[in-house]
């Protein structure tokens, strides 16, 4: 194992947010000069030497043992998420050798399951979270997709900067801050893959949000809860969503959303159902019915 830039920073920032009260070390009578606790005040929680540690924290090329890894993420009072995403940038640094990731397109046992939940709103994400398929009750409640420029495909990217986007969603920062977290832990898989680094410095050139989400290192790694919406066609919905892996690639999921049965989120949502079904209503579903079966469903390159 290695060690990237980002594993050392991740240290510092989870360091940073502990006071000496609640790690039970005694301040001292002298100023501090930083937020948190001190690098020898966590090495000494750690058992291990402060240079040891620092070396940690300055990303040196050194090896780490797991019982080692385990000490200091107790140390820092990591969380399960936490201390995987410690992990994975340990193991998965960056590196100028390593060959870059192939292009993605969507699994064909996720496709399938598209056509099975036709019913209710669903997308496969890839790394990233770009969107590389979805069916087209998705593409009516969230936007057209297919549409966009292949690299514009991305539902994080459309989440912080598209306004329709934030009009959408009733709690906006709250969506967006959560998409911020979960880029954050595909970052810690992949952290040498350049698109995910250009991905990150768009947002951070053109969102102040993101900015300041990216920079408080906050992880989600489990995507599952209740949207409230604001549809431009049906008016409010309330929706749940849940985020379905395969046990072999955890770079490809499956999002649905469903509205609780016999409620009027899922009767607004059946009426979206029907627009365009029919040839007729709104501008996005006219898009989509016009595209021959192998473009409407996927968004693959």
């Amino acid at each position: 194992m290695g060690q990237s830039a980002e594993f050392g920073r991740f240290l510092k920032a989870m360091r940073s947010r502990i006071t000496p009260d609640e790690a039970g070390v005694t301040a001292g009578t002298t100023g501090r000069r930083v937020p948190g606790l001190r690098r020898e005040e966590i090495a000494l929680l750690a058992g291990v030497s402060t240079d040891y540690y620092t070396r940690l924290e300055q990303g040196r090329n050194i090896h780490p043992s797991r019982s080692v890894l385990e000490s200091v993420a107790r140390a820092l009072r990591l969380d399960e998420s936490e201390r995987a995403h410690m992990i994975d940038l340990l193991e998965h640094c960056a590196s100028s050798q390593r060959t870059p990731a192939s292009p993605q397109s969507a699994r064909p046992a996720l496709r399938q399951l598209l056509d099975a939940v036709g019913n209710v709103p669903a997308l496969v994400l890839g790394r990233r979270t770009d969107i590389l398929a979805g069916n087209r009750l998705a593409y009516l409640l969230l936007a057209d997709f297919p549409s966009m420029p292949a690299h514009e495909r991305n539902l994080t990217r459309w989440i912080l900067l598209d306004p329709r986007a934030r009009e959408l969603f009733t709690d906006w920062e709250s969506v967006a801050a959560e998409a911020t977290g979960a880029l954050r832990v595909d970052i810690g898989r992949n952290p040498s893959d350049p698109e995910v680094n250009e991905l990150v410095g768009e947002l951070a050139v053109h969102s102040e949000h993101f900015r300041q989400w990216w920079a408080s290192r906050r992880l989600v790694t489990e995507y599952a809860g209740v949207l409230r919406m604001r549809h431009p066609v049906v008016g409010e919905l309330e929706l749940s969503f849940e985020d379905l892996a395969p046990r072999n690639d955890p770079d490809q999921t499956l999002r649905v959303f469903s509205a609780k049965p016999g409620s009027a989120s899922a009767d607004s949502l059946a009426m979206l159902g029907s627009f365009g079904a029919d040839g007729s209503s709104i501008e996005g579903s006219r898009r989509l019915d016009n595209r021959t079966p192998a473009e409407s469903p996927a968004v693959d390159e």
